[in-house]
């Protein structure tokens, strides 16, 4: 709840792009702990980091989809993230867990340098100004 509203007077980018960075960070300490100590700090982290980019990512999916079809776009999304979960269970089952958090953290810090490079601000942050661009239906 704080960072869907944060993402509204701040922007959108920057949530994502510290969010991701932060998940990959805390997947590494994960990939990196054997004891519960660095498993708690891990996963805390972890939490952090997904509440930071996954609202603010829906709020993106407003910025930009056209209402009719938002829904629509939301599920493509949540397609695209389930997948994920298939991958890493294929990888964990083949090369074991370790592996499959590592394989994940990578994922997560490539996702980060990639919308911190490609992803444009979709949030006007003052009145009047206007996104660089808007999908709307043909």
């Amino acid at each position: 709840m704080v960072t869907g509203g944060l993402s509204d007077r701040i922007g959108r980018k920057h949530l994502i792009t510290a969010g991701m960075a932060l998940q990959a960070a805390a997947l590494a300490v994960i990939a990196a702990s054997t004891g519960f100590t660095g498993w708690a700090i891990g996963t805390i982290l972890l939490g952090a980091g997904t509440a930071m980019f996954y609202p603010t990512l829906l709020a993106v999916i407003g910025d930009i989809a056209h209402p009719l079809w938002r829904g629509r776009t939301v599920g493509i999304y949540r397609v695209w993230r389930d997948l994920g979960y298939a991958v890493g269970a294929i990888i964990a089952d083949l090369l074991g867990l370790h592996a499959a958090v590592w394989t994940a953290a990578a994922a997560s810090a490539a996702t980060a340098l990639l919308v911190a490079f490609r992803m444009y601000e979709t949030h006007p942050r003052r009145p009047g100004q206007t996104r660089e661009r808007d999908i709307s239906l043909p």
